[in-house]
């Protein structure tokens, strides 16, 4: 039987033959650059069926005879398995083979072809770099190809579940604050105004949430435009207003219009008012109308990535939430693991279903990771009906997830034995990673330290025996936004964003042995001041996270008595802080993982 892909492929040659169009590119998100676009703008996954909860990183390319999909690391095993048969092959994006995009396409397609995309739904960047490549190389590029507008009949709606107040109690500041602030940044970039594209941008601006547009996370589609002489503009669509939210927006005096209507609204601005937009978060299609702009606005990232005290005060709140959930779901686990009866996606509903007994967890941060054994080695892999396993046997298992808590948001991962002893290999393994993860929280840097300095900390064990991963180290986390906040980020590469204090980042070393197992060790750790000094100013992380580390995976010969230290104590405020919120049975459970090894 045809798979469904390969007759959405066809039919959306016949709208590119129809519309005179040679190839077409198709990115995976929405006109706001959204890492988890909603269901309306994930089309490049209903077309290839390349696809997860949690969004895939992936760009397809189609021609009349050949049809491909550019995915990263995290996802070339998911990609060859999914794309099997769908008339897509998979191309790496990145890694030894690496192939650039651009630059294979330009060599592909003969002179004077026309090469299309959706111009809503690629940034200024990514339509710049197209346009110079492929004029230079004598072909025709048009940003006005909507392709899903042709050939998806049964296309979902944009969201119109309405916007809910984040209490400013929580926040720690007001939206009138958040303005002022957003605005000085403004005027020092020499703009008038700005036009916001970055939904969590907006929702942290904002003070605003909504549950359910955005898969995991509490953003909603928008536009804001802020301007000096005091215009305050939220596009958004009128449906998602309550009474409430409309007394709060008119309590700052922000007007609101609908969301479609900003490419309007950007076309009849007067050319004196000089507009600030990031080329990087921008759809090509809104940038392009823009009478008079200037690129640049990641200060406003910056603003957001630093967390007040009221903030962080309350994070702690939400992890001892998320501990207390996760010692009720592992504990779950060790009971039923011995009846037979576990599978990744009944461990995965389980542990939703942990989290969202509070009711301050609006929802899960993202579609839980549940690898068993060799789905372990898949860094994003998501159980489905198709994929689901047994977990039945000796072996490991790697859980990453998290928790919306309006409190703050939450990422961790354990990876557990289950079915007896490990092997020695396996907790060799497990204990290179480890050692990583406690070494970067360890650190301690002076102020101008960037992520790409201090990566190599996590990876030093795993590089001294010839193992790697490729993924990156840390990533920046928002504050009951989204998972994956930037722009402050720990990896390889240099990303030219200094680490302040206030900032969140997650701590995520692993290992990944394809078709046998995955390892896995990440908490959440804050940026903060540590001492000063003729030296200059230094900073130390603060751990987060409240969950313990599997003792019977650790080597622990391989453990050196500070890092031993370092667990003991971290074991110790585990226990101190979640046993008092716990059942007797609970806390016996948890003491019993929080033992404290000896140490000289």
């Amino acid at each position: 039987m045809e798979k469904m892909e390969k007759k959405r492929l066809s039919a959306l040659r016949e709208a590119m033959a129809r519309e005179k169009i040679d190839c077409c590119i198709i990115n995976s998100t929405d006109p706001h650059q959204s890492e988890i676009p909603p269901a309306h703008w994930r089309g490049r996954e209903w077309l290839t069926g390349f696809k997860s909860e949690n969004g895939t990183n992936g760009i397809a390319v189609v021609t009349q005879k050949e049809a491909y999909v550019w995915t990263d690391n995290r996802f070339f095993i998911q990609a060859r398995q999914q794309l099997e048969g769908t008339g897509f092959e998979m191309m790496p994006l990145d890694g030894p083979e690496g192939v650039d995009l651009v630059s294979f396409v330009a060599e592909m397609m003969p002179k004077e072809s026309v090469i299309a995309i959706d111009g809503m739904t690629f940034s200024c960047v990514e339509a710049d770099k197209m346009r110079d490549v492929f004029e230079y190389a004598d072909m025709h590029f048009s940003t006005e190809f909507p392709m899903f507008d042709f050939i998806w009949p049964d296309r979902p709606s944009q969201p119109l579940n309405p916007l809910f107040i984040h209490d400013e109690d929580i926040v720690g500041e007001t939206v009138e604050s958040k303005i002022a602030r957003i605005m000085k940044e403004v005027a020092n970039e020499g703009a008038d105004a700005i036009l916001m594209s970055a939904l969590d941008d907006i929702a942290w601006a904002t003070n605003l949430r909504a549950a359910g547009d955005v898969a995991f996370s509490p953003m909603f589609p928008a536009y804001l435009y802020l301007d000096k002489d005091g215009s305050r503009i939220l596009f958004v669509k009128e449906e998602k207003l309550t009474a409430e939210v409309k007394d709060f927006l008119k309590k700052y005096n922000i007007e609101t219009r609908g969301y479609d209507e900003v490419s309007g609204f950007a076309a009849t601005l007067p050319p004196s008012t000089c507009v600030l937009f990031d080329p990087s978060l921008t759809a090509v299609s809104i940038a392009e109308v823009i009478p008079t702009a200037i690129e640049g606005g990641r200060s406003v990232a910056k603003l957001k990535s630093v967390k007040n005290s009221t903030m962080l005060r309350h994070w702690r709140t939400a992890m001892e939430k998320d501990g207390v959930a996760l010692v009720r779901f592992f504990r779950w686990v060790e009971e039923e693991f011995p009846k037979g009866v576990l599978t990744e996606m009944s461990i995965a509903r389980k542990l939703r279903e942990c989290r969202l007994a509070d009711p301050d967890c609006v929802d899960e941060s993202f579609a839980a990771i549940v690898g068993w054994n060799d789905h372990g080695a898949i860094v994003h892999y998501e159980p489905s009906e198709a994929s689901d396993v047994p977990v039945m046997g000796p072996g490991l298992l790697l859980i990453d997830s998290g928790g919306q808590y309006r409190q703050g948001t939450t990422d961790i991962t354990r990876t557990i034995a289950l079915g007896g002893e490990p092997t020695a290999e396996q907790k060799h393994d497990f204990t290179l990673v480890l050692k990583g993860m406690i070494a970067l929280a360890q650190a301690t840097f002076p102020k101008g330290t960037r992520g790409a300095q201090l990566d190599i900390l996590a990876r030093q064990f795993l590089w001294n025996e010839g193992k790697a991963y490729y993924h990156g180290t840390g990533h920046g986390v928002g504050f009951f936004i989204n998972c994956h906040e930037g722009p402050q980020q720990i990896r390889m590469n240099e990303v030219p964003v200094d680490l302040e204090p206030g900032m969140v980042v997650s701590d995520e070393p692993g290992l990944y042995i394809e078709g046998r197992y995955g390892i896995r060790c990440e908490n959440m750790l804050a940026i903060e001041k540590w001492k000063e000094n003729s030296f200059g100013e230094f900073y130390r992380f603060n751990t987060m996270t409240l969950f313990p580390f599997d003792q019977d995976l650790i080597e622990w010969d391989a453990m050196t008595d500070e890092e031993t230290r370092w667990l003991n104590k971290y074991h110790k405020e585990v226990y101190d802080r979640l046993s008092p919120l716990l059942t007797p049975e609970e806390q016996e459970w948890l003491a019993g993982r929080c033992l404290i090894h000896n140490a000289n």
